[in-house]
């Protein structure tokens, strides 16, 4: 769904008192990075794992064509963590979507999970994850929180990216096993209504 298809508005999403579990098991010392001054790929990374920031402009990144020439601000977290390490539910719910966004620069191998607390209905997209984690599920399937969804990709099926998870909260239901991660900054104000901060559920990483 694009920006322009809707006129909805989004109440913020409500976490207190909900507990939600770790969706992959980071060290103390993870690393936080920074790509609004660019992104160099074969840069020297001080641990295996790190976050990437929500809502960060990201110039020269997303070269794909599925991203306009446009569209380069961020609107999830970026988990990265060796490959093969696994990915858990961050809270109990049912598998929506799930398949292979199998371009350039894009998810690879996607799960689109639902979950209900507070009245409110909200979908997680994971990203960049193993092909083998597509075998594991199929859709209406669920699980509890902490249950291992799926596994880090490699570069070879993830999009070609350095191995990480991608992760996106949404308060709009998909018509597939996609959605925008990187918005133009014309659609900025309403990306994050739609896709709020991830940090309400994964707890403050950075």
């Amino acid at each position: 769904m694009k920006p322009s298809d809707t006129n909805t508005e989004f109440k913020p999403l409500q976490t207190t008192g909900i507990r939600f579990a770790p969706i992959i098991d980071l060290p103390e010392d993870y690393e936080v990075y920074d790509f609004s001054g660019g992104y160099d790929p074969n840069r020297t990374l001080a641990s295996a794992y790190g976050i990437g920031r929500y809502n960060e402009v990201r110039p020269g990144m997303y070269e794909g064509e599925q991203f306009e020439g446009i569209r380069n601000i961020h609107v999830g977290i970026d988990i990265a963590a060796p490959t093969h390490e696994p990915v858990h539910a961050f809270y109990g719910g049912s598998i929506f979507k799930l398949g292979d966004n199998n371009l350039a620069y894009d998810y690879g191998p996607t799960i689109i999970t639902r979950h209900e607390w507070l009245g409110q209905i909200v979908y997680a997209l994971h990203g960049h994850l193993s092909r083998s984690s597509l075998l594991s599920w199929k859709e209406g399937d669920c699980f509890n929180g902490g249950d291992v969804l799926a596994h880090v990709g490699t570069e070879q099926e993830n999009g070609g990216w350095n191995p990480h998870l991608h992760f996106q909260l949404s308060l709009i239901k998909p018509d597939t096993h996609d959605l925008p991660g990187a918005v133009a900054a014309t659609d900025l104000d309403w990306a994050l209504g739609a896709f709020p901060d991830p940090r309400l559920v994964l707890g403050p990483l950075y």
